[in-house]
């Protein structure tokens, strides 16, 4: 196995891929969701591929596709109205392309994809000379050639202008004008204007999301002063429908909601900070349809919120599946359409992070259909992030719609208590062996 990735090595410089054809010049507004000081990075998308797809064919689809999603051409800058406010100049500048190759082969490269390493982000793509954020292509793309024929790709869009939702949807307009250049694509929905804050604000809610209701403990710096490991587990659909099982009859619940509320609660138990400490799990909730009037057809922005569910480490720990369970729940039957907009207008006026004092995080790429992304030669073997990071992620799992791969890092001296109790609490009323030792076995073949 390979512990660490050889290098890559360049033949050719990077360079910009501008849009084929001419495109609207103009600055783009970013809504209060795009906005938000913690999307200010850029999510990095790790796709392999058995076969790889000519270069020249890539960059020309990509110029096609560009000239449809032409922001992601742009540049982010600082609004010439609101200081604290980002803008994208669509100046059709391109998106940022690098081809790399490396000495190693698709199943020797399968072999650790389950576990990313963070110095991948320095052999897997290119770094950009910026002096800052800003000057970060909001698209930069570098597709590795392997010595078998096989390739990487690796994609990094900035979270301003896309979440997950919409991101799947501009790859997929990229695959599509690849192998089917002349059939109609689903057009991009530009303008953010529909979640642009009221005037003048209206906060109706309190949003516990970015309150600190732990001051004078912060569990996310005890977290980061420590190495942290990757911990990757797949949940299959037996797994999955185990999990609901414990909550059933007296209370019914959707498959998120069970595993979120499961993860929580042994990332807590793992984790095992003071009994009164107050916890929070955030997680994303799309609200595209949820909010008045919906959202269009083809928005790429962030159509997002985090739900929040909070409750004290003893509540959580010494409670049953129901109470977490509920606890999502609630948490997502907030997030009416009164609520959204409020969230709107409170991020007007503060311009605030979420409260990670005491937080997990969940992102869900999942059920997005992520790994269905064929430029030609066949689906990805392997779709994942980039890197392992301390927020979690609910992953979908190749060849298997209803399998879910949880990706987190924790402090390396708890990763084997907290991977025990992410399969032994699955039996804490009874046991269905059978079960237990397809997710052991499943965690025994990944290692």
């Amino acid at each position: 196995m390979f512990k660490e990735l050889p290098d890559c090595y360049y033949e050719t410089t990077p360079i910009l891929i501008s849009p084929e054809s001419s495109t609207p010049k103009h600055s783009l507004y970013l809504s209060n969701l795009d906005d938000q000081k913690f999307l200010r990075f850029s999510i990095k998308y790790l796709y392999v591929y058995k076969k790889s797809i000519p270069v020249n064919d890539l960059k020309s689809s990509l110029s096609k596709v560009l000239s449809y999603y032409y922001p992601l051409a742009g540049r982010l800058r600082i609004s010439e109205e609101y200081e604290d406010k980002l803008e994208v100049d669509c100046n059709g500048e391109g998106a940022l392309f690098a081809e790399a190759f490396m000495s190693i082969s698709v199943d020797e490269f399968m072999q650790v994809s389950k576990w990313p390493n963070i110095s991948w982000r320095k052999k897997l793509l290119c770094k950009v000379d910026a002096q800052s954020f800003l000057g970060i292509p909001p698209l930069v793309i570098q597709v590795t050639n392997l010595s078998c024929a096989g390739m990487i790709m690796c994609i990094a869009i900035n979270h301003c202008l896309c979440d997950a939702i919409g991101t799947s949807q501009f790859l997929h307009a990229w695959a599509h004008l690849q192998t089917k250049p002349k059939v109609d694509l689903l057009l991009p929905f530009h303008s953010r204007h529909v979640l642009e804050p009221r005037d003048p604000p209206q906060i109706t809610f309190s949003h516990p999301e970015f309150t600190n209701t732990a001051p004078d403990f912060d569990l996310s710096l005890t977290l980061q002063s420590q190495p942290l490991v990757p911990s990757c587990l797949t949940f299959t659909p037996s797994h999955i429908l185990r999990l609901k099982r414990l909550c059933v009859p007296s209370l019914k619940c959707t498959s998120f909601e069970a595993l979120a509320s499961h993860v929580w609660r042994c990332w807590i138990k793992a984790l095992n900070p003071r009994s009164s400490l107050k916890i929070k799990l955030l997680f994303s909730a799309n609200i595209r349809n949820s909010v008045e009037p919906k959202l269009a057809k083809g928005y790429y922005g962030n159509g997002f919120v985090l739900g929040c569910a909070e409750t004290t480490v003893g509540q959580l720990v010494n409670s049953n599946m129901h109470h977490g369970v509920q606890l999502v729940q609630n948490a997502k039957a907030a997030l009416s359409d009164d609520y959204v907009k409020s969230m709107v207008d409170f991020l007007e006026e503060q311009r605030v992070k979420p409260d990670l004092s005491s937080t997990l995080v969940i992102s869900q790429w999942s059920k997005l259909g992520l790994e269905d992304l064929d430029f030609g030669e066949g689906k990805p073997l392997h779709m994942g992030p980039l890197a392992s990071e301390i927020y979690c992620l609910f992953l979908p799992v190749v060849g298997d719609l209803h399998a879910v791969k949880v990706l987190v890092s924790v402090p390396e001296k708890i990763v084997g208590r907290f991977e025990f109790y992410m399969i032994n609490d699955l039996y804490e009323e009874d046991g269905d062996e059978l079960i237990k030792d397809g997710l052991e076995l499943e965690k025994k073949e990944q290692l």
